[in-house]
């Protein structure tokens, strides 16, 4: 058990952290909202294909959280990471992402009463410590003073950790596959809503640009969606909620490593602030002197 969460934990970082670059080229031939509803379509029939019997083992009374991650944990994100992406480099992006474990800590002790580790606070702050040197080293911030493009990757760490506790506090008895299955059946027609008046139906043109472009959803959404949903939702249960979501640790190093192969300048402090990250995440993993926080 213990390795195969280490080995989930490193497929997720390698397929999330390429998700970034995989926006970057879809919003050459697309605009965000219809990337981020493509994104959701093709792994919602994707997942439907394989899965559709799981429905069929769903509690009734499970589907209303389900619904709540549904829009927290795939949703909103799908449309604010494009949203973001489009007026910032993708790689900042990923950096940001590194915030949900703290926001997975905060919200599973304020509203779980959840008992952390010392260890596990300190490694948090030391990873978000990698993430700040990350963002300050970098030369791909503009600096337009537009942080619009931040607070929705800020959102998005927010609404990816309430999703994170969710599953793991009152969706734990249902099988990762019915999970994912359920989210992306409940999204299907507010996705095509949103298609609809986004106006993508009559707007897009199916020249080469966008079919490319379509062809990096394609691949986002059903490898960076559906079955990295799938794996992350087995992780949730195979270990904590800090420690799944610590996996966006890894992600920005994974996705600043695309970063250079697109011609992004990737320095030696760089790669100190990166191993802070990592070094994080080990000690996340390291749990010692329980404490228990009251609030």
């Amino acid at each position: 058990m213990k390795n195969n969460k280490w080995v989930y934990m490193i497929a997720l970082s390698f397929i999330w952290g390429s998700a970034f670059i995989l926006i970057k080229k879809g919003l050459i031939g697309l605009d965000s909202i219809t990337l981020g509803a493509l994104r959701i379509l093709f792994a919602a029939f994707f997942l439907l294909t394989i899965a559709y019997k799981k429905l069929k083992d769903i509690p009734k009374e499970s589907w209303k959280h389900l619904t709540y991650t549904a829009f927290l944990g795939i949703f909103l994100p799908s449309f604010l990471f494009a949203m973001a992406i489009r007026d910032m480099n993708s790689s900042i992006a990923a950096i940001l992402n590194s915030l949900t474990p703290l926001n997975t800590l905060i919200i599973s002790v304020i509203v779980f009463s959840s008992t952390f580790y010392r260890r596990q606070i300190f490694g948090i702050l030391l990873g978000l410590i990698g993430t700040i040197a990350l963002i300050s080293l970098s030369g791909n911030i503009e600096g337009s003073n537009n942080y619009l493009p931040a607070i929705y990757v800020l959102i998005s760490t927010v609404a990816y950790a309430i999703n994170i506790n969710i599953i793991k506090e009152k969706l734990s008895k249902i099988d990762s596959m019915g999970i994912c299955v359920a989210n992306f059946v409940i999204l299907i027609i507010p996705t095509t809503i949103v298609l609809y008046f986004n106006g993508s139906f009559s707007s897009v043109e199916l020249d080469d640009k966008t079919l490319t472009a379509i062809g990096y959803v394609f691949v986002l959404g059903i490898l960076g969606t559906a079955i990295a949903l799938i794996l992350f939702n087995r992780l949730i249960k195979l270990s904590d909620s800090v420690f799944a979501s610590s996996v966006t640790y890894f992600i920005p190093v994974i996705a600043l490593l695309w970063g250079l192969s697109d011609g992004e300048k990737f320095g030696l402090l760089q790669v100190l602030s990166s191993g802070l990250i990592i070094i994080g995440v080990y000690i996340v993993n390291k749990k010692k002197k329980p404490l228990k926080i009251i609030v």
